[in-house]
C-alpha cells in the first residue's frame, strides 16, 4: 500500500516481530501529548521535547530502557526537563502518567493469534518504559519468545534486539519481518535483511502484512475488499 511505509525481507520469511506501545496498543505519542496538555499548560510537545533535546533525560531514557537505572531516576530526570521548559510535574508515577492511554490495539493481537495459528513464529521486541508497563496484557500467553531491552541491557534501534529475538525463535533475520511504529527501527531492522512495516494501523498494517508472508489478508484479519458497482 502507498501509504505504508514496507520493505521485504531478503529470504522468504517465517516469523514476524512485533514492536509493544504504539504498535500492539494505541498510539505513544497520542497519549504523551494528552498527557503534555494536561499537565504542561495545554503544550502537547511537551513530553517528546524533553526526550529528544534535554540531554539529562534523553540518557536517562537510554539507561532506564537498557534496565541500567529504575523508573524513578527517569522520572526524575524527565520532571527535571519539563520544569527547564516551566512546568512543574510531580516526578513519581510519571511513567505510568504518561502511558494512561495505551489500550490494547485488539485487532492488533488479534493479528499475533492468527499468524500463529497459520504456523508463523512470532515475537515480542520492545525498548521497555516502566516496570509496570507490559502488566495486564497478557504477553506471555500471545509470545513464548521475547527480547525487552530492559532485561537484555541493549535497545532498539541496535541491531542486537532483533538477533536476539531471531535466536530465540530459530530463524535468521532475513527470514524475519519487523512491526514498529518509528521508521528508525525499521531501518536498523533492514541492514539484517529482515523485512519492515512502519506501522500507523491496523487498517493498513495487516494487508501489507499479507502480501510480504503470501496470506489472505482475510485470514489475518483484513476487512473484505469492497468493489465498486
Amino acid at each position: 500500500m502507498s501509504d505504508v511505509e514496507v520493505v521485504a525481507s531478503a529470504e522468504t520469511p517465517r516469523a514476524v516481530l512485533f514492536d509493544f506501545g504504539g504498535v500492539l496498543t494505541a498510539s505513544v505519542f497520542a497519549s504523551f501529548e494528552r498527557f503534555s496538555r494536561e499537565v504542561c499548560a495545554g503544550d502537547p510537545h511537551a513530553v517528546v521535547n524533553a526526550l529528544s533535546h534535554d540531554e539529562a533525560a534523553q540518557a536517562a531514557l537510554v539507561d532506564h530502557e537498557c534496565g541500567r537505572v529504575e523508573d524513578e531516576v527517569f522520572e526524575e530526570a524527565l520532571a527535571g526537563a519539563l520544569a527547564a521548559q516551566g512546568h512543574t510535574v510531580e516526578a513519581a508515577g510519571l511513567i505510568a502518567r504518561m502511558q494512561q492511554d495505551l489500550h490494547p490495539d485488539h485487532a492488533m493481537t488479534a493479528l499475533v493469534r492468527r499468524l500463529k495459528e497459520e504456523g508463523v513464529a512470532v515475537a515480542l521486541v520492545s525498548n521497555s518504559l516502566g516496570r509496570d508497563c507490559y502488566t495486564g496484557h497478557g504477553l506471555d500467553e500471545l509470545f513464548e519468545v521475547q527480547a525487552i531491552s530492559g532485561r537484555e541491557g541493549v535497545r532498539k534501534p541496535s541491531r542486537r534486539l532483533y538477533e536476539v529475538a531471531c535466536e530465540r525463535l530459530g530463524v535468521r533475520p532475513a527470514e524475519a519481518i519487523m512491526i514498529d511504529d518509528l521508521a528508525m527501527n525499521i531501518r536498523a531492522a533492514q541492514t539484517l535483511g529482515m523485512g519492515g512495516i512502519v506501522h500507523s494501523d491496523a487498517a493498513r498494517t495487516i494487508p501489507a502484512l499479507a502480501g510480504l508472508l503470501g496470506l489472505d489478508p482475510e485470514a489475518l484479519g483484513a476487512e473484505p475488499a469492497t468493489t465498486g458497482t
